[in-house]
């Protein structure tokens, strides 16, 4: 391809989509701390160590001429992109963070951010969660934020107490067997 038509410098549309769900107008990002080490560990290693490999590579393949076919230095370009938007990304998450050690809670008959409970639904299945912060949410590993719709039913809820939300199979009943803050 003649090269008047590339524009090497001209920057590519970056995606302003956020890489995680948004958080609701006017809260803080509340976070354990298990969930800010693992998001400030991860900086660290893109800091650290992806990016610094990645502008050698990326060095590297400018070094060897033409750039317009040079798939090493175009994909390169690309990876740096996507990891310094990573990067600003946790960077304005931690800054913003507040770290509650659930641990230190002190009203533990009640569901707090934090807390671990046990709960039983209508055919007598139990299921335990603990209630996270946004960037630390894995329902699989039984991890909810603490904005979705079955944390904010379980919030302030006693042991005993039966809590009704909106599920995407429809309205569901709990029943609060255990909380415990660890």
């Amino acid at each position: 391809m003649n090269k008047a038509f590339v524009k090497e410098d001209a920057p590519e549309e970056e995606d302003n989509r956020p890489s995680a769900p948004l958080l609701p107008a006017g809260t803080k990002n509340y976070m354990t701390r298990r969930g800010y080490a693992l998001l400030k560990a991860e900086l660290d290693r893109l800091v650290k160590v992806e990016r610094p490999a990645l502008v050698q590579t990326v060095a590297w393949a400018a070094a060897n001429g033409d750039r317009s076919e040079n798939g090493d230095y175009i994909y390169g370009k690309k990876r740096l992109r996507e990891i310094d938007r990573r990067i600003r990304f946790l960077i304005k998450r931690l800054e913003h963070s507040v770290v509650v050690d659930p641990a230190q809670q002190e009203n533990t008959q009640q569901v707090f951010f934090g807390a671990t409970v046990t709960v039983c639904d209508e055919e007598g299945c139990e299921a335990i969660y603990q209630i996270v912060g946004i960037d630390e949410a894995d329902a699989g590993q039984g991890l909810i934020s603490w904005i979705s719709p079955l944390a904010r039913a379980l919030l302030k809820a006693r042991e005993g107490d039966a809590v009704r939300f909106q599920s995407p199979a429809g309205l569901r009943e709990l029943e609060i067997v255990e909380i415990r803050y660890e």
